[in-house]
């Protein structure tokens, strides 16, 4: 596992999946960034993200290019970039699409996430 105040890049199947078993076995708030290359909204927001797993120690961060893994982002029903997927142990609780940072870091808040004090 990652190091917290990380975002932890999946780019196989395999590392996805062993990444997220431990991540639900934390049973912390795990959030999903799937995101794509070619998509502006996707880089505008993830320096945004990365500093919110810096803020959120307490959440684990995600990210998936949908590109590469295709099938997770069909499994997370994925239709628009980017959409971030919230889930604890297993189970979606959440979902925003779009690069709404106000938004994102409101559910990262109402389900549970702790800002670490600087």
């Amino acid at each position: 596992m990652a190091g917290e105040g990380e975002v932890i890049a999946c780019h196989t199947l395999e590392v996805w999946n062993e990444k997220v078993k431990d991540a639900n076995e934390s049973k912390k708030l795990i959030v999903i960034d799937f995101t794509a290359s070619w998509c502006p909204p996707c880089r505008f927001i993830a320096p945004v993200f990365a500093d919110m797993a810096k803020k959120f120690t307490n959440v684990i961060f995600f990210k998936i290019d949908v590109d590469e893994l295709q099938d997770v982002a069909k499994e997370f029903k994925v239709e628009a970039m980017p959409t971030f997927v919230f889930m604890k142990e297993g189970n979606i609780v959440d979902r925003v699409v779009g690069a709404a940072k106000d938004e994102i870091h409101g559910t990262l808040m109402k389900h549970g996430g702790l800002v670490a004090s600087a």
